[in-house]
């Protein structure tokens, strides 16, 4: 595969991920598109991210997540000299779970 194709195979792959039309389409394509165990790792990454912008400590996180202390530190390299996504997403996914906690209330 040449480099252009790479590229095209993953922007069509980002592409069709921006057509999915609520949560469970977005969960059923996850879920054909990924294993149990790399759906679990990405869940968990993010819980880190989010705990870890929320100023939570690694032993803390280690402890509530289950996610290696290696996990943690690849996260908190991503959050600080990453891509900016976590950047992009974090202030919108705490706006949810802010929604989410007062529906339970």
């Amino acid at each position: 595969m040449t480099k252009k194709a790479g590229k095209e195979q993953s922007d069509l792959l980002y592409e069709s991920i921006l057509t999915l039309k609520d949560l469970e389409e977005c969960k059923e394509f996850f879920q054909d598109l990924c294993t149990v165990a790399e759906l679990r790792a990405m869940e968990q990454r993010f819980e880190v991210a989010l705990l870890l912008s929320d100023g939570m400590i690694y032993n803390d996180i280690l402890e509530r997540t289950g996610a290696s202390s290696a996990t943690i530190s690849r996260v908190n390299r991503a959050l600080h000299y990453g891509a900016n996504g976590y950047q992009q997403v974090l202030p919108r996914a705490k706006e949810l779970r802010r929604q989410y906690e007062e529906e339970d209330a």
